[in-house]
């Protein structure tokens, strides 16, 4: 709490210092600061930060474009803590529950870490252990960064961010329930079923808590490690579609996303040119209607229809758009939607501008303050996070596909009902509790 509060106060006298005294201060250097000591931290402002880098006008540029380069690679927490984690969850002779038990982290992330190991029945299994006095922790860090947020609002931002920040502390104190976890991986097998190229690990619910996730143990590579080996095209694009599988047919079939595309969440097993989706705790359900709202939006694009894009953002939450202020927006969908315009195979951006999506983002908020701003609606920030996130991991693959079939595959029988019973029938055989 004192780290992180005094970061944070670091951020708000240097922004109010440029905004009302004149003060030249060099955020750059703040920000790396700023980065340096969240990223040491265990818990949830790490998270909070990643998320923040992709939510559009949250935080100064400086401090989104540092925070952007967070990684989920928090030092691991000893074997005298893991004995007292699995004790308190599983009881005092837990280690006969399992044949192999590994005492060394495999893995350490921002909210637990991860220890292999081995059933009696010769199961490999992965123990995920949430670190301690984490739900403290969340709310500490989340009272810091609505300072932050409402302090930079009132100074010098064009967005109304208080329903994203809203939407951050759902997900992240859903993030903390590791039953929700399981019963969420058991969604997203059910959603992937006829999809053989995204495995997705099976949580084992006698050896599973609130604060601990047991899950069958998946073997895979790095995807920046195997991209580093520079992979022919062929490689590189079967990624690319399990990619685009893994987090849009469960969106346009289902409603359903997977909230959090950090490159530490999906394995690539070269084998077969498939992958392995990690990492169920952000989990966005979906209102039917919002993604009708994202398919009218296309045909608004595609269509340059200024009526039915009005429609969709209506569709989405914003409300009281001026015409102004949603051609500002439309600018931003015109950009996410261009790759799935043209019926042939690219690549998914094809300027050779590594800013070009900066430089759009500017555009909108520069835009945005000059219409009076807008407020944002719940539902967009993972979304976007998502499209974003995911067009970026395309761009590092250097994929070459045909977007816009594998776009219209997924909504050629599209239809709301259809949609609705689907999710339904889904979150209940996975005993997934439905969104408030």
């Amino acid at each position: 709490m004192v780290r992180t509060s005094g970061a944070v106060t670091g951020i708000a006298a240097r922004v109010a210092g440029e905004r009302f005294l004149g003060i030249k201060t060099d955020k750059g250097a703040h920000a790396e600061d700023l980065k340096q000591i969240l990223g040491g931290l265990k818990g949830p402002m790490m998270k909070v930060a990643q998320f923040l880098s992709t939510v559009p006008d949250a935080l100064p540029e400086e401090y989104a474009r540092e925070l952007a380069t967070l990684q989920a690679n928090a030092p691991a927490m000893g074997w005298a803590f893991v004995k007292r984690r699995m004790s308190a969850e599983l009881g005092p002779n837990w280690q006969s529950r399992f044949a192999e038990f590994g005492q060394e982290a495999a893995a350490a992330a921002s909210l637990g870490q991860v220890h292999k190991a081995r059933l009696h029945d010769g199961t490999q299994v992965a123990c995920k252990l949430q670190y301690p006095d984490m739900p403290s922790v969340v709310e500490a860090d989340l009272r810091q960064l609505r300072l932050a947020m409402q302090l930079y609002r009132r100074m010098d931002s064009a967005l109304d961010n208080e329903e994203a920040y809203a939407e951050l502390c759902v997900r992240l104190r859903e993030e903390l329930d590791y039953e929700r976890e399981a019963s969420q991986q058991r969604l997203y097998s059910i959603m992937l079923a006829d999809e053989p190229s995204v495995r997705v690990p099976t949580a084992i619910p006698e050896l599973t808590t609130r604060r601990l996730l047991t899950m069958t143990w998946l073997e895979g590579r790095s995807i920046l490690r195997r991209i580093e080996e520079n992979p022919d095209l062929e490689e590189r694009n079967s990624y690319a579609r399990s990619l685009f599988a893994a987090w849009y047919k469960p969106l346009y079939r289902f409603g359903v996303i997977h909230g959090d595309p950090h490159l530490g969440n999906y394995q690539v097993r070269p084998e077969d040119g498939g992958i392995n989706l990690l990492d169920f705790g952000t989990i966005r359900v979906f209102p039917p209607s919002f993604v009708t709202g994202v398919i009218t939006l296309y045909e608004a694009v595609r269509d340059g229809d200024e009526e039915k894009a009005a429609h969709a953002f209506e569709t989405w939450g914003f409300r009281n758009l001026s015409r102004e202020t949603m051609l500002v927006l439309k600018r931003w969908a015109d950009f996410l939607y261009e790759p799935l315009m043209q019926d042939r195979v690219r690549l998914i951006q094809e300027t050779d501008d590594p800013n070009f999506g900066r430089r759009v983002a500017e555009e909108v908020h520069r835009g945005l303050k000059r219409t009076g701003g807008v407020r944002i609606p719940r539902e967009f920030p993972l979304m976007d996070r998502a499209a974003i996130g995911l067009g970026s991991v395309f761009l590092r693959l250097r994929a070459e596909l045909n977007w816009h079939r594998m776009f219209m595959e997924l909504i050629q029988d599209y239809d709301e009902a259809i949609l609705a019973a689907r999710q339904e029938e889904a979150l209940s055989a996975a005993g997934v509790p439905r969104p408030a």
